[in-house]
């Protein structure tokens, strides 16, 4: 079946609170809605946000790029579209993304299955997701944190920014009051290699499961001495988008982990071969997102219960942070606990 129509539009959801780390501020998830067709009118639909300080791209910017390659993939098999996608269209990755979930979408309507099928799940056993603590005062953090764990969502990622003294504060009064919790800390690049080295210094009584991108993406050397150098594991993210990347990171022993996101890495057929490189390698990933819509979390949530053997960590928590329930979620949340609606 041939492809016949791609159609956008843009979507807001509003936050519960606002989201903040070392790079951005927002009040709501704003992204692109895509709508692939094809000849018998079956609808496959993909979304990008616009995340301007990590992909470079912004609503206008992914509307544009769908706009401009569109009329490419007319009367082509959602395979051939694919194939076209990843070899012949230079465009930004979240726009690629959402294209690429949208084609993966369509192909499984037209073979009359579903996601869990299509990725061969087998065992949907509850899975968990961090969620987000922004980035505010000491104090606010640690509200923020004891309310998540009054509700049962005791996986935290902890968002710092440049001033390290307050990082070293906010984290051991989360870990003082809540030794309940999984702290994972994530500093979106705003460390120096120095501020790196004074935090871990200041965590050597502090449990703490991984440490995300202390340093600029570009320095992959001040990263692996972080990375040798630290008691608690490094997580790869902003400097890990490609299947290349992943291996440079990987083979240089610059982290002990890499986060894989769809719009870095162009979409789930791309996070799919990181995954399969991650499964061969014994390399543990974590299985990130944006703040992104529900039918893009919904393709991750497939893929985090399809490779729950190396995803160690899931960071799928925007439907959490949304000020409405999603009607357009395959999945139910509670507390921090994932399961497919049934």
């Amino acid at each position: 079946m041939k492809i016949t129509n791609i159609k956008t539009e843009v979507k807001h959801i509003a936050l519960k609170t606002p989201f903040k780390t070392a790079l951005r501020e927002t009040s709501d998830v704003e992204f692109v809605r895509v709508y692939v067709e094809d000849e018998n009118g079956h609808i496959g639909i993909g979304e990008a946000p616009a995340t301007k300080a990590i992909t470079g791209e912004g609503i206008e910017d992914i509307l544009h790029s769908i706009d401009s390659v569109k009329e490419q993939f007319s009367d082509l098999t959602c395979q051939e579209a694919l194939e076209l996608l990843h070899s012949g269209c230079k465009m930004g990755s979240s726009a690629k993304a959402a294209l690429d979930i949208a084609f993966v979408s369509l192909d499984a309507k037209q073979k009359s299955c579903t996601l869990r099928e299509r990725f061969c799940i087998e065992d949907f056993a509850p899975i968990k997701t961090d969620v987000t603590i922004s980035l505010n005062s000491a104090d606010v953090m640690l509200e923020d944190a004891k309310k998540a764990c009054n509700e049962r969502k005791e996986i935290l990622k902890v968002k710092v920014g440049s001033d390290i003294l307050h990082a070293v504060d906010v984290i051991r009064k989360i870990a003082n009051s809540l030794p309940q919790a999984e702290i994972l800390v994530d500093a979106n690049q705003a460390w120096s290699f120095e501020d790196a080295h004074f935090f871990i210094n200041n965590m050597l009584d502090v449990k703490i499961e991984l440490i995300e991108q202390p340093v600029i993406a570009s320095d992959l050397e001040s990263l692996k001495k972080i990375t040798e150098f630290s008691h608690i594991p490094i997580l790869a993210d902003e400097a890990v988008f490609t299947l290349r990347d992943v291996k440079k990171v990987m083979e240089s022993k610059s982290a002990d982990m890499i986060n894989i996101k769809f719009m870095k890495c162009g979409g789930v057929t791309k996070a799919i071969e990181i995954l399969e490189y991650a499964r061969q390698n014994g390399v543990k990933c974590m299985l990130g997102s944006m703040l992104e819509g529900p039918y893009s979390i919904n393709m991750a949530l497939y893929l985090a219960f399809a490779y729950r053997d190396v995803i160690k960590y899931v960071d799928l928590d925007s439907p959490l942070l949304y000020k409405e329930p999603s009607s357009e979620l395959d999945f139910e949340f509670s507390g921090c606990e994932i399961s497919l609606k049934t």
